[in-house]
């Protein structure tokens, strides 16, 4: 059964604590963004083993397989997205649907082991790109296809509570 896309606009954690998974963005250092990005994937890779990591708890909710596909996945949007911020202009993002993305995937099907292999690669990659920002360009900005703009620092600081958010979404399927 596929899950309900969601169409919350999620740019409002950018300036506000999410109750959900706890994360705060005033508490996105800088400089720690490439070792929370690595750490995320860390714990998501972590999950992407044992039995029951192609159950979802319910039909409304991803299994950790298609969490673990998704991250991936957004590590390398947002890697993408990093480098035409800092080699572009203003630029405006692609857009990118990422419940057609899991459906075009086939999440679920995907091979665990393989997953967690590209995800350690896709989230290396994006934390070390995090890590080499020049400090005069933070403030680089660019946008969503619906008009949202995002700085150099709000993209990592959004990205980097995508991937803690998800990691706290299969938390209990862990057990």
């Amino acid at each position: 059964m596929p899950i309900e896309p969601d169409t919350k606009d999620w740019t409002w954690v950018l300036r506000e604590r999410c109750d959900e998974c706890g994360f705060d963005p005033a508490a996105a250092e800088r400089d720690a963004l490439g070792a929370r990005v690595r750490a995320a994937a860390a714990a998501m890779h972590a999950r992407l083993h044992g039995a029951a990591v192609t159950t979802r708890p319910d039909d409304a909710t991803w299994s950790p397989l298609e969490y673990g596909a998704h991250v991936r996945d957004v590590c390398g949007v947002m890697h993408g997205r990093l480098e035409q911020l800092l080699a572009e202009d203003d630029p405006e993002f692609a857009n990118w649907d990422q419940d057609r993305a899991a459906i075009d995937g086939d999440y679920a099907s995907q091979q665990p082991e393989h997953v967690a292999v590209e995800l350690d690669l896709a989230a290396a990659a994006f934390a070390s790109a995090a890590d080499a920002v020049h400090a005069d360009a933070w403030e680089r900005p660019g946008r969503r296809s619906n008009g949202s703009v995002f700085t150099v620092e709000t993209l990592l600081v959004y990205a980097l509570h995508d991937l803690e958010h998800h990691v706290h979404d299969v938390r209990p399927l862990a057990a």
